[in-house]
């Protein structure tokens, strides 16, 4: 039964290159290929469940492709089927067949019809992807299909202001989370000396084995993967994001902020309870967060005046007692949990629209005063403050922009002094300096050796800091994030056992996009004069197939699965010590920082209110 699992990510896959394929004015057409695809998922995934469970319900591991294997290092893609598999694959593909049957005539004659269901295609491929992944590396890459996904769904209106901007947002706190999945990939090479598979982590004695001498490794990899978890399930303090996120159509925000997307990070705790389930502390750790989340959104909920907004924030809440179940170690209650949760928000989200319309017609003709709940019998002043706090959301945006965004464009402003000119002239000829010191090293004393790495490292990140809050000329941006990769490579090679195959891994990739990306960007200045980064310029609207270009390029740059940046990116962090934390955190975050600052460009450059005022100019509020 195990080469049936590559069934249930061809069929999506297959399903979603046809869908770009067909014409755009086919309506018919394309919501057909879409829902023919998930329901014949669906038919064959209960299919093989009833006949799995027959069988006696064992665990199923298939190593599918090996793609990249040096002598310390292996690349592979695994898949990995249990009953938590069942359950999420399931609901998934259930809830997206009848997404995309509701869609077919809610998004009817809606400019953005194809684009919608060939996003949707993608997610759920990205979905199934991350579900039947059998170890970190096959994760990631549905994850970051997942993420990638939500920015395109949220943004689905984009000549609008605030999807746009929300969109964004959003993404931003999606490559957060992807620092915590990093690190914990990295950590996990060093403490198993292998590329884990899931399979091998629900060995207790494999696992407990490696734990007994290197706590403090395992301690980190369980905080880092609940930081992933936590960033994608909107937990506290990541819980802002969520009702942002509701800017796209009701069908995209029931199937991503309702019921799937949005437990994936329950799903990753499930995935790897065998790793942290002995850590007690990680465990309160854990359950805390959820019950901290559970309560502070609950009351968040009451006082929304978008219905849309109250859904959000009570998932949210339900979300974080799921949290507090998987710590507890109640597998099954939390898998009902989330099916439950999943088909009760889903139905709220799409009902929502006709919903509004009853309650304001209810309330103008028979309205009768709330009864009183238990915040009535608090203290009144500690019920206004609860009050207050909930509607201010407990200041978690700006707590978010205090210690996360302020500094990041603080301390990108301070480095304006890096224009085109002096990247030429000072920064290029030191990185050639950098690999002169490394063909001569020897000659170099081993307390400058050791800083180096760091040093490069932290150039390379300062690069993508300017990069980020960079406001005027995009191909600046576009050099700095490049640039990026080269120093990060510079501070790997001073590493033992270093390739010089192993960097072209990593930046043939890199090169490639960054080339297409800069040459796109010259075309577009030939095209357009306008090609400033201080504001939205939303030029897709005559640039529609260009934009689509250009976002692969930008992908491209960020590390996105579809170059061998990708594949390199592990292998970078494969080089770097378990000693060497302070280097693995500044390459983390020069990947996650260097993500954020290409998709911007492609926000900015293509996305939002037109700048040409003969296109129509929505308002900002949406």
């Amino acid at each position: 039964m195990n080469e049936i699992l590559q069934l249930f990510i061809a069929l999506p896959l297959f399903g979603f290159i046809v869908s770009l394929l067909l014409p755009e004015r086919k309506e018919s057409l394309i919501s057909r290929v879409a829902f023919g695809t998930v329901f014949v998922q669906l038919i064959v995934l209960i299919v093989f469940i009833v006949f799995w469970i027959i069988g006696g319900g064992k665990d199923l591991n298939l190593n599918e492709i090996t793609l990249l294997k040096t002598d310390h290092y292996e690349f592979f893609i695994d898949f990995y089927f249990d009953n938590i598999s069942a359950v999420y694959l399931f609901i998934g593909a259930l809830l997206t067949s009848m997404i995309t049957t509701y869609s077919r005539y809610y998004l009817h004659r809606e400019k953005g019809y194809k684009r919608f269901f060939n996003t949707v295609l993608f997610f759920f491929f990205g979905y199934n992807l991350a579900i039947l992944s059998g170890n970190f590396e096959t994760l990631f890459i549905g994850w970051e299909i997942i993420g990638i996904s939500s920015f395109l769904l949220i943004a689905f209106y984009r000549e609008r202001y605030l999807p746009v901007k929300n969109a964004f947002k959003v993404f931003s706190i999606y490559r957060i989370g992807d620092i915590g999945m990093i690190l914990a990939m990295w950590a996990s090479h060093h403490l198993f000396h292998e590329n884990i598979t899931f399979m091998k982590m629900n060995n207790f004695e494999l696992v407990n084995e490696h734990l007994q001498n290197h706590t403090l490794i395992g301690t980190f990899i369980a905080l880092s993967l609940a930081l992933a978890a936590a960033a994608k399930s909107a937990q506290i303090p990541f819980s802002s994001w969520l009702p942002r996120a509701m800017e796209g159509p009701t069908p995209s925000s029931a199937i991503f902020y309702g019921s799937l997307s949005v437990h994936l990070g329950v799903f990753l705790m499930l995935r790897t309870f065998p790793f942290w389930e002995h850590q007690i502390s990680m465990r309160i750790a854990i359950g805390l967060m959820g019950l901290t989340t559970s309560v502070m959104a609950a009351y968040m909920a009451k006082v929304q005046s978008s219905v849309k907004s109250q859904i959000a924030y009570s998932s949210i809440s339900q979300i974080g007692l799921i949290f507090i179940e998987v710590a507890l170690g109640l597998e099954t209650l939390a898998l009902f949990h989330f099916a439950g949760n999943a088909f009760l928000r889903t139905y709220q989200l799409l009902v929502s629209p006709s919903v509004v319309s009853y309650m304001i017609r209810e309330q103008f003709y028979n309205f009768k005063s709330k009864e009183r709940g238990i915040q009535n019998t608090f203290p009144k002043r500690l019920e206004y403050a609860l009050y207050i706090l909930s509607l201010k959301e407990f200041k978690l945006e700006q707590f978010m922009n205090l210690i996360l965004w302020k500094p990041l464009k603080t301390l990108g402003k301070s480095l304006d002094f890096l224009n085109l000119k002096r990247l030429i002239l000072i920064f290029i000829p030191a990185f050639f300096f950098g690999i002169l010191l490394y063909e001569f090293k020897e000659l170099v004393p081993s307390l400058v050796l050791n800083i180096l790495p760091v040093l490069f490292a932290f150039f390379g990140l300062l690069f993508v800091f300017k990069a980020f809050s960079e406001r005027n000329s995009p191909f600046i941006a576009w050099m700095l994030i490049v640039l990026n990769h080269f120093w990060i490579s510079l501070a790997i090679i001073f590493n033992e056992k270093v390739d010089y195959s192993e960097l072209i891994v990593y930046l043939s990739g890199i090169i490639i996009a960054g080339v297409v990306g800069y040459l796109a960007l010259i075309k577009l200045r030939k095209m357009e004069s306008n090609v400033n980064l201080n504001q939205y310029l939303g030029h897709v609207y005559e640039h529609p197939k260009f934009a689509f270009f250009f976002l692969l390029a930008a992908l491209g740059v960020t590390g996105f699965p579809i170059t061998t940046t990708f594949i390199g990116e592990d292998l970078i962090f494969s080089h770097v010590e378990s000693d060497q934390i302070l280097l693995a955190s500044l390459i983390a975050l020069s990947f996650i920082v260097s993500g954020i600052a290409g998709i911007r460009i492609y926000t900015r450059l293509f996305l939002g209110p037109h700048i040409k005022t003969y296109h129509e100019l929505p308002y900002k509020s949406s």
